[in-house]
């Protein structure tokens, strides 16, 4: 799984600050409105008290004259004022707040979601799909969450403090110099105390995200944890997560109090240190008695807003340790990149040529090296070979799955690595040995070959693949649901799923990837008509192990350690003895030499040894 150490893993900071306003931005209006809402309603908090405090300085008068009367009037009708400017800001921040947030998480999730699958397939192969969906999901809610608290909490806070500050100055400098001095002291260290903290959170989210990845992971391969007893065995590895996940945890919200006692202590200390210095001014007769409210009151509003701030905080930079998994993978280089000024693969013959093709995994392995191999278009071609020969991974870099190291690959002249991925992918229809469905329902599954296709084209290309037959038993027919990577159905319904949607696909370039491995003998009969007909007028590359679909290809390739060591037909190859004459031999039931060796040009009875002809696996 793609991962990363905990300090690097901080330098995304900037990166999503400047990804969530590039997004932000895009919304002006809303943004100024919202805002502008927040500024209302902390105008609101800030000047009531004022009206509060001419009540109390009324009040103590003890007057009841009519100018007395008519002042309180003036007050309650100012309070009242400021009060509906107050709600009026606060329904403008909370609609427009929602509306934006709603706008730029869908944004964020759709890009997201974008980047990750333009991804290589190598990319996938080395991560975690759970924790991939998990960062994704976690991406766009840390926007809110960011948004809520830096945006709202925050700049509430801000404009409060600010407010309070500038008011308690022109009252009184001493008041307004403690104000002054105290916000100085508080952000300084609520910022490096945060600084500090920010590695705990980071490792945090990153043992969250190891936790859930190990979860899929588990959960998604149940049933070979049944079958091998290993039950005790991956309990003990989600346990271990867990404890790695609780350490982090505990580390962090530690901290976090440690954080929230430093908050209060300084809380506290300017609770009792303004109270003291009001009722001074007091005595000293500097300040009225509803200047000793107006403090108080301003002390209280500073002391919510402090302890929202210091929530807020935690909640931001968690959020960022949080985005930062998923900007971690939108700035990771793509492997596969559609050349600067490519141009749509255009297919005219189907002519293939692989010239002087060298390529290894992780640097390590060579699985090609100066492989060479044209296919004329409309030919039918088959590759054989022992396990690792390199046969897959010639049809994974004819999709450029991965890219080639050395040499080209070429379709009808044009070298694929200077077309658009999405060109050279349509023009090749691909079955693979184990075909994965979505967990749709069965017409939105073979519609997939063609996404633009009749239910009428579906049902033909279904009954062609012979689908139709097992689909219209089932009581939903078309509208049944397959489950997840379609495990409701066999392994050969599946493959023939896969099969409608080639049919129905019906692309110049075929491949077939043991098409038909998970067909019994009955339903292979009944599926190779459909494969005749899907293959006719096609440039077909086969990778099959039966010998009833390698008897008919034009040619039959065999390879041994990335190299072709024999080119021809079924019976040129067994004239010519070597690999394929000893394959077949095995797969026959004879033995070379002896009494069998009469046998050689026999067509064989039985099927090809699965294991002696077993396909290479993923790093073939």
């Amino acid at each position: 799984m793609l991962q990363m150490p905990a300090k690097k893993r901080t330098l995304y900071t900037k990166a999503v600050m400047k990804l969530f306003w590039d997004h932000t931005k895009r919304y002006p209006w809303i943004l100024f409105f919202a805002i502008l809402g927040i500024f209302l309603n902390e105008l609101s908090n800030v000047i009531g008290p004022l009206f509060i405090r001419n009540l109390f300085n009324l009040l103590i008068t003890l007057s009841t004259s009519p100018a007395t009367i008519k002042a309180i009037i003036a007050v309650f009708v100012g309070y009242t004022l400021i009060s509906l400017m107050g709600w009026v800001g606060g329904r403008l921040e909370m609609w427009l707040g929602y509306t934006l947030i709603a706008k730029v998480t869908a944004n964020l999730t759709r890009e997201a979601f974008e980047n990750l699958m333009r991804h290589s397939y190598q990319f996938f192969a080395n991560s975690f799909s759970g924790a991939l969906t998990r960062r994704v999901a976690r991406f766009s809610g840390a926007y809110e969450n960011l948004y809520y608290s830096g945006v709202t909490v925050v700049l509430e806070g801000v404009i409060y403090i600010l407010g309070v500050a500038g008011v308690l100055l022109f009252r009184n400098w001493i008041l307004g110099g403690i104000i002054v001095f105290w916000i100085c002291l508080f952000v300084s260290l609520q910022w490096y105390l945060n600084k500090l903290q920010h590695p705990y959170r980071v490792a945090r989210a990153g043992a969250d995200t190891d936790m859930t990845a190990t979860l899929a992971d588990s959960i998604s391969n149940q049933n070979t944890i049944a079958l091998f007893s290993a039950h005790e065995y991956e309990h003990g590895l989600v346990s271990s997560a867990a404890d790695r996940l609780r350490n982090a945890q505990l580390k962090s919200w530690n901290f976090n109090a440690l954080v929230y006692g430093f908050q209060g202590l300084l809380t506290n200390a300017l609770n009792i240190g303004m109270l003291a210095v009001g009722v001074w001014l007091w005595f000293e007769k500097i300040i009225t008695l509803g200047d000793v409210v107006l403090i108080q009151a301003y002390v209280f509003g500073i002391f919510n807003s402090v302890w929202s701030l210091g929530r807020q905080f935690n909640v931001i930079y968690n959020g960022l340790a949080d985005a930062s998994e998923m900007v971690e993978v939108i700035q990771t280089p793509l492997e596969i990149q559609d050349a600067p000024g490519a141009q749509a693969l255009a297919v005219s013959k189907g002519n293939i040529a692989f010239r002087d093709v060298g390529f290894e995994f992780n640097n390590e392995r060579t699985v090609l090296s100066g492989f060479s191999l044209n296919i004329t278009g409309g030919q039918k071609v088959a590759l054989v070979g022992p396990s690792g020969a390199g046969k897959t991974t010639i049809t994974k870099l004819l999709l450029r799955l991965y890219d080639v190291q050395r040499g080209m690959i070429e379709i009808d002249g044009q070298n694929i690595a200077e077309v658009t991925q999405d060109s050279l992918r349509e023009a090749i229809a691909f079955v693979p040995q184990e075909p994965i469905l979505f967990h749709r329902t069965l017409m939105e599954n073979i519609r997939y070959g063609r996404r633009d296709a009749t239910d009428e084209e579906v049902i033909e290309a279904a009954t062609q693949a012979h689908c139709h037959e097992f689909i219209s038993q089932l009581p939903l027919g078309y509208e049944t649901f397959v489950g997840e990577r379609g495990i409701k159905l066999s392994g050969g319904e599946r493959q023939r799923v896969a099969i409608a949607r080639a049919i129905l696909k019906n692309a110049p370039v075929l491949v077939l990837d043991e098409a038909t491995s998970s067909l019994d003998s009955e339903s292979e009969a009944l599926i190779q008509d459909a494969l005749e007909t899907l293959m006719r007028g096609k440039t077909v590359i086969v990778i099959a192990h039966r010998l009833s679909t390698i008897m008919k290809m034009d040619r039959i390739i065999v390879m041994e350690g990335g190299k072709v060591v024999a080119d021809g037909t079924h019976q040129e190859l067994l004239a010519q003895g070597g690999l394929y004459h000893k394959l077949w031999s095995i797969q026959a039931g004879g033995f070379i030499g002896g009494t069998q060796e009469s046998k050689k040009d026999e067509e064989p009875t039985v099927q090809v040894d699965e294991a002696l002809l077993a396909e290479e696996p993923l790093e073939r």
